[in-house]
């Protein structure tokens, strides 16, 4: 069963112009190691790259019902990549608490995430899925 859904346009510009202004400290405020790491390794798409994931962090938000409060922290909230190169979300702190809260007793949540860009907008969209224990 669907538990939420959620998506996020991003300005990739307004990622950039922050990252203009504040640097590092919008980056560590913001953003995992593991995706700040990622975005080093694009120099060309570096903002993009970001973008992408701030979008996500901002879909995974809307989709359990709290935003960014009640102990949901973009730091909890990583994107991460399979070997295939397929996104997921690493889910920590208040993020993994409010996502637990929400699945009923006798499942367990499957994330769907998927991110796409065309500068200058980044989009990302979530479902949170409940899948029946075996």
């Amino acid at each position: 069963m669907i538990i939420g859904t959620g998506s996020d346009l991003c300005n990739i510009e307004r990622i950039q112009a922050s990252l203009d202004r504040f640097g590092t400290r919008f980056e560590q405020r913001a953003f995992t190691e593991i995706e700040i790491a990622k975005a080093g390794r694009r120099p060309l798409t570096r903002a993009g790259t970001l973008a992408k994931r701030f979008a996500a962090k901002e879909a995974f938000s809307k989709a359990v019902g709290t935003g960014f409060k009640r102990g949901v922290f973009m730091k909890d909230i990583g994107v991460v990549n399979s070997p295939s190169g397929a996104p997921a979300l690493a889910l920590t702190g208040g993020a993994r608490a409010r996502l637990d809260a929400l699945i009923p007793e006798g499942h367990v949540a499957k994330v769907h995430l998927t991110l796409t860009d065309d500068h200058p907008w980044a989009f990302a969209m979530v479902i949170i899925e409940a899948v029946r224990e075996e």
